[in-house]
């Protein structure tokens, strides 16, 4: 049951994406076409996620595979919320492809449940990952909103009046979306990273460990801060938007870059 509703979300998320490509260069496809297609890919994705994890015993977020999914499933669903809230529904022609490549990406890494070590059978997993997963979740929207930013910048300063630009919100409604955005984002990985240090210390007898995770955590958390200082100082527009994309990509390529490369009590690697 767990593949054939990952089969299912993955599909979804391909038909959305072509649903909001269509959307934009073309009025006759209908606009809540593309919305309830990814909506599709989340309930299934979902389902997969919540299968796996009653097979399992806990939440499935141990291993890269279930990572990497765990991770597309949340950044879809706060897309969606965000939609919802801010009528912004082209923040899915960004977060469909993303969630499809996420992933089809799961499935190279794909394993079957294993037991958990003592260590991680604590009531603080739930609670540290979901917050952590959220936050990171959060910031693939921002940089979704980024993406549009620049995009639609570039077109403005163009002037090439092309009616696929002219659909996309204005500069002023994305940038005000991506600081709401940031902020949110910023206070749960706060709260992902402090959750994390009160587990380590009950579980290991210290709140810090000299492993990539916590230490590329930090470097992710300093970025974002300063990020959010300069916003807050003035910084807006194609400076912003510029920084959170480059955040979300540091943000990716330490998350892949320990799931992958670095196993160990946050690598996947159980050890």
């Amino acid at each position: 049951m767990e593949i054939l509703l990952l089969k299912a979300a993955l599909l979804f998320y391909l038909l959305s994406t072509v649903a909001f490509i269509s959307q934009l260069t073309s009025r006759a496809v209908p606009r809540p076409l593309a919305p309830t297609l990814l909506f599709a890919a989340f309930v299934a994705h979902a389902g997969a996620i919540a299968a796996r994890s009653w097979a399992a015993g806990y939440i499935a977020v141990i291993d890269s595979y279930e990572a990497l999914s765990f991770f597309a499933c949340l950044m879809t669903g706060v897309c969606l919320l965000a939609q919802l809230r801010t009528s912004v529904a082209i923040l899915g022609a960004v977060v469909s492809p993303l969630g499809f490549i996420l992933t089809l990406g799961a499935f190279v890494f794909y394993t079957k449940t294993r037991d958990l070590p003592p260590a991680l059978q604590s009531a603080w997993l739930p609670v540290h990952v979901i917050l952590a997963f959220l936050g990171n979740a959060i910031f693939g929207v921002a940089f979704s909103a980024s993406l549009v930013y620049l995009v639609q910048e570039r077109q403005l300063k163009g002037k090439t009046g092309s009616s696929f630009f002219r659909r996309l919100p204005s500069l002023e409604t994305l940038d005000n979306l991506n600081y709401r955005i940031l902020a949110w984002g910023f206070t749960l990985l706060t709260l992902g990273i402090l959750s994390g240090a009160v587990w380590a210390e009950y579980a290991w007898g210290h709140f810090w460990i000299w492993e990539p995770r916590p230490v590329l955590s930090l470097l992710t958390w300093v970025l974002y801060a300063l990020l959010l200082h300069y916003r807050t100082a003035g910084w807006r527009g194609r400076r912003a938007a510029a920084l959170t994309i480059v955040c979300f990509v540091v943000l990716v390529g330490s998350f892949l870059s320990v799931k992958l490369l670095f196993p160990g009590r946050h690598g996947g690697g159980f050890g």
